[in-house]
């Protein structure tokens, strides 16, 4: 039997707000792929990204028009050519793995050639706003080893420095969401260097991110929104020290692990983030986490509730998901 593929958009409830520097927002809306061959059927998550120009409904639509391509035989290899990187060829690469797993009675470790996944240390983030509330928040969680802090804007030397106060034990890493100028990076990398942060992620926009190969590194800079599919990895090896590795970024876990490889090849440390989703986007992810410097795999954690089957989290323990849910 060909296989069927189906796209339905599903709201999850934030615990509370998430925060950066480009807005708030108090829900997760995810889209979730499903591709049936009448005996099994395989799921992906993934979350429109209105950076990158994606919405529900672009989505949707995007995974949708792939129906009758995957039925006449398209693949994942062939999936790469056929649909760009983004986070509709996510959902449709993850559900074909889930289905090829499912089909072959295998994991999808083993499936991929990898090995089996091992508990993780993920970061838990601490949202932007005043540096006030961003201590409180930090001190809440201080006892986590791995800490996120969201910043972008003209108070984030305050924020940084008010966060390690509250968490001095915890390791900090730093996200500006392309939140700084030209102007104020050396000053911003300083505090971050001050306040002990072992990472700072796309503190320039991605088209205006020159500044990164002149101004010296005083925190090693990790690419986020600079770098997508391996199309991009070369061009960002005289900015960026490290990459982070997204499946809605990639396309998919497919073309990840092609990216991690590469990555690795051309002297990057990896980084492996998610967006604010369920554990069904978290489980492919935490095939690719495997050896990698930091993990960001906390978007269930920021949930209300998450999936039946899905990741477990002792603290900041990350434990992989089941079969039952994916792979």
């Amino acid at each position: 039997m060909s296989p069927t593929l189906t796209a339905a958009a599903e709201r999850w409830p934030i615990a509370g707000a998430f925060t950066i520097s480009r807005g708030a927002k108090t829900e997760a809306h995810v889209v979730v792929a499903t591709v049936t061959d009448g005996a099994h059927a395989g799921r992906g998550e993934c979350v429109p990204y209105p950076r990158y120009g994606e919405s529900v409904a672009s989505v949707i639509a995007a995974i949708q028009a792939m129906a009758p391509v995957l039925a006449a035989g398209c693949d994942r290899a062939a999936l790469r050519s056929a649909m760009p990187a983004g986070a509709a060829r996510n959902a449709i690469d993850c559900a074909l793995i889930d289905l090829e797993a499912k089909r072959a009675g295998v994991p999808a470790h083993a499936l991929l050639g990898l090995p089996a996944p091992q508990p993780l240390i993920t970061a838990y983030t601490i949202s932007l706003g005043p540096p006030d509330a961003m201590a409180e928040r930090a001190a809440a969680a201080a006892a986590r080893p791995l800490l996120k802090v969201k910043l972008g804007g003209p108070e984030d030397r305050a924020r940084i420095a008010a966060v390690r106060a509250a968490a001095p034990s915890s390791t900090l890493i730093v996200d500006a969401n392309e939140g700084w100028t030209a102007a104020d990076l050396a000053e911003n990398l300083a505090a971050c260097a001050a306040a002990g942060v072992q990472l700072v992620e796309q503190p320039l926009p991605a088209a205006d991110d020159a500044a990164l190969a002149r101004v010296a590194h005083a925190v090693p800079v990790c690419a986020d929104e600079s770098v997508h599919d391996l199309t991009t990895l070369a061009a960002l090896r005289d900015r960026y020290d490290a990459v982070n590795i997204k499946l809605d970024k990639t396309g998919g876990l497919t073309e990840a692990l092609a990216v991690a490889e590469e990555a690795r090849t051309l002297g990057f440390e990896i980084m492996v983030g998610c967006m604010v989703c369920t554990s069904l986007a978290i489980a492919p992810a935490v095939l690719l986490a495997q050896g990698a410097r930091f993990v960001d795999l906390d978007g269930p954690l920021l949930l209300v509730g998450d999936r039946p089957h899905g990741c477990e989290y002792l603290g900041s323990v990350l434990h992989p998901a089941t079969d039952v849910l994916w792979g």
